[in-house]
């Protein structure tokens, strides 16, 4: 069988994509898998490093508003329609399969036109727009949030499969992890990250939370705070600035590497909403306080923070109301309400769907 997949632009397209190819390769080592993409975005640096052939196709996002860089946009379009003809003729996939990014699009609508079989992943609460257009032809949508289903015109093609995350995630030994991380069980041990690429609002409030925990006279908890790497120059400038030595059990880093053991051990997760880390979080069955990034496309962060917050899984605090003060009242609430703490981590528990690779592979093979 050949498998087209599709998606890019960031990680929250393009780590669905590869857990789905894992995924299809893990059940039928046979497999013949396509990854198309563009030349500059994050998934050409991505998939080639996993070992799957990738192409690319000429397009651009469409601006939101008419104007100079909508021409060149729809101009591209079309280029990226030329080249996903060609790609898909030359290579004659059994189904075509997209998780979103406009690069998903050309694709996804010409295997349709072809009579391919489609199927696209929608991994937010609130779905984007390319998903949104492209559900109007495909086959069939697996989403990860219920929530999702009220933006597509046909319910009756949408499935909730969850979101797929790496096997490592559900693989962890706890008792090694301490070990690795060297995290004492028996503390309060509080992990906090900005996503990926880190998040100015939060390393504002997780410097001034540092600085109170590090000044107490014996330990309350044990932190680790991922800056971005982009952030952590100025943030270990400014506690040298400050005359601050971090304590051993106050840990201050420009990226994290661990993050199936990480979270596996952690009481509480800070952190952003992005629809990956709340699957992997999700998944293990972690407590969170959830910062949505205010920016990102059409708000939809905080879709996806409210789902938790209201399935009583996590606090979430907007980025315009985040300050010192708030993030250590929300901290203290929790670690001096264990019942509440441990609670939280089971409603979180419920919502992870540790099988979505299965279910959505299980979809592709009925389409096909």
């Amino acid at each position: 069988m050949k498998y087209l997949i599709t998606g890019g632009g960031t990680g929250g397209h393009i780590y669905p994509a590869l857990a789905i190819a894992s995924e299809i390769k893990r059940i039928n080592d046979d497999a013949d898998i396509l990854y198309v993409g563009t030349k500059d975005g994050l998934e050409s640096k991505l998939v080639p490093k996993e070992g799957y052939t990738f192409k690319t196709i000429r397009v651009k996002g469409m601006p939101r508003k008419l104007n100079k860089s909508s021409l060149i946009a729809f101009r591209e379009l079309l280029y990226g329609l030329s080249d996903a003809k060609r790609i898909i003729k030359e290579y004659k996939p059994d189904i075509v399969i997209g998780t979103g990014g406009y690069v998903s699009g050309p694709l996804v609508l010409m295997a349709k036109i072809l009579k391919i079989p489609t199927l696209i992943h929608e991994q937010n609460a609130l779905p984007g727009i390319t998903n949104r257009i492209l559900s109007r032809y495909v086959d069939k949508v697996a989403i990860t949030f219920d929530e999702a289903i009220k933006y597509f015109k046909y319910p009756e093609k949408v499935v909730n499969t969850g979101n797929p995350i790496r096997y490592e995630f559900l693989q962890v030994d706890k008792a090694t992890a301490y070990n690795l991380l060297d995290i004492n069980p028996n503390e309060t041990f509080i992990f906090s990250f900005g996503g990926s690429g880190g998040q100015k609002k939060l390393n504002e409030s997780m410097y001034e939370i540092i600085k109170y925990y590090n000044s107490k006279n014996k330990m309350e908890l044990q932190l680790i705070h991922v800056t971005g790497t982009r952030f952590y120059d100025d943030f270990i400038n400014k506690l040298n600035k400050d005359g601050i030595v971090l304590k051993p059990y106050i840990r201050v880093l420009p990226y994290f590497y661990d993050m199936p053991e990480v979270l596996n051990i952690a009481d509480i997760v800070i952190t952003s909403a992005g629809a990956i880390t709340l699957a992997e979080i999700s998944a293990v069955g972690v407590a969170s306080i959830l910062v949505p990034k205010a920016y990102t496309a059409e708000n939809h962060q905080e879709y996806n923070a409210r789902t938790f917050e209201n399935n009583g899984a996590s606090l979430m605090i907007l980025e315009k109301d985040l300050n010192y003060v708030k993030l250590k009242d929300s901290i203290e609430e929790l670690i001096n309400d264990r019942v509440r703490l441990n609670k939280m981590a089971i409603n979180s528990k419920k919502m992870g769907k540790t099988n979505a690779s299965k279910l959505i592979v299980a979809e592709i093979n009925k389409l096909i």
